[in-house]
């Protein structure tokens, strides 16, 4: 999820559902060490719970980075060992880690070593033609000796050559019952699903099997889906949250963001979804889009999006209630 899972993207998912855990983009131990330091650790208190996601495979320098993280105040330390770029493969870290299980569990123990927080991993099912269970079964067996209790399982194996990152979201066929099978061997374990969820009844029916269930693309496109999350997953007690109130909560977050001297478009492209699916979605959009509001304050923008959207909609509702009438008028009497 890099440049997707920024801090305002997370602000305004937290709208959306106060219970799920938010992660990171992958930031590398590199950034982190030899970089802009606030400019990637930086996050709103709201976000709470929230992970940082790391790239890295030097224990000290994956150390070094937990402790910068613990100090910031994350909840989490996860270590990326599935994405299958070859920018991160030249890195020497991410999916083709999983090859290399007795360092990622030195990386694990030294961070584990260095904070309290927890320490948990992101991983596939496999790389390239390693496709048994029991490969994946030991990478997690070598990895828990280290101390690590939370596994989350991308379930497709991560081809390192030959196909496009995205692609290896595509092609290799999801296995489910490899990481099933993985909880059954591993009770004691946390495990957590990636990969294909997309609806609430998928969610649920995977929750059967495992621990937990992480999302990524689905809930960024479709945001309002994680309006219920709290609800049903959490059982969160209270009335759900309105797409109404989250966009006015939003505008108060955007006003704050120009008034710390940064343009509202960057972090309102993390929010474009909210309405699809609803009459005048499309043209809410565009108004948001649009360069030339680009300079108004977004309340300002924030009802010509409103105006265009409900106009649309109450456009659309008296075009049914004429074609309702005329069919009316048509139909044979009783």
């Amino acid at each position: 999820m890099l440049d997707w899972t920024d801090k305002n993207c997370r602000s305004f998912h937290r709208l959306l559902t106060g219970q799920t855990r938010l992660y990171t983009e992958m930031v590398t131990t590199g950034a982190l060490l030899h970089g802009d330091q606030p400019r990637h650790l930086d996050f709103n208190p709201q976000e709470h719970p929230v992970a940082l996601q790391l790239g890295g495979s030097e224990p000290a320098d994956l150390a070094a980075c937990a402790k910068l993280a613990q100090a910031w105040g994350y909840d989490e330390v996860n270590l990326n060992c599935g994405c299958p770029s070859e920018r991160v493969q030249r890195g020497a870290f991410g999916a083709c880690l999983m090859a290399e299980p007795a360092l990622v569990a030195d990386g694990i123990k030294a961070m584990r070593d260095a904070v309290s927080i927890p320490i948990t991993i992101k991983h596939r099912i496999g790389i390239d033609r390693l496709e048994s269970y029991e490969f994946v079964r030991d990478f997690v067996g070598t990895i828990a000796a280290a101390g690590c209790e939370v596994f989350i399982v991308h379930a497709r194996n991560a081809w390192l050559q030959g196909i496009s990152p995205k692609e290896n979201r595509e092609l290799p066929p999801l296995r489910y019952e490899l990481v099933h099978q993985l909880k059954r061997e591993f009770p004691h374990l946390t495990i957590v699903l990636n990969g294909g969820v997309k609806t609430d009844d998928e969610i649920a029916a995977q929750l059967a099997h495992v621990d937990g269930v992480m999302v990524g693309r689905q809930a960024y496109h479709e945001p309002w889906q994680m309006a219920g999350w709290d609800q049903r997953f959490f059982g969160v007690a209270g009335p759900a949250v309105s797409r109404e109130q989250v966009e006015a909560d939003w505008i108060i977050y955007l006003q704050a963001h120009v008034a710390a001297g940064r343009p509202w478009a960057q972090a309102m492209r993390h929010a474009l979804g909210l309405w699809n699916g609803q009459a005048g979605s499309r043209r809410w959009r565009q108004i948001w889009s649009d360069h030339q509001y680009k300079a108004m304050s977004p309340a300002a923008v924030a009802e010509l999006a409103t105006q265009a959207r409900t106009g649309i909609a109450e456009h659309v509702q008296e075009q049914l209630a004429e074609r309702q009438a005329v069919q009316s008028q048509v139909l044979p009497a009783a």
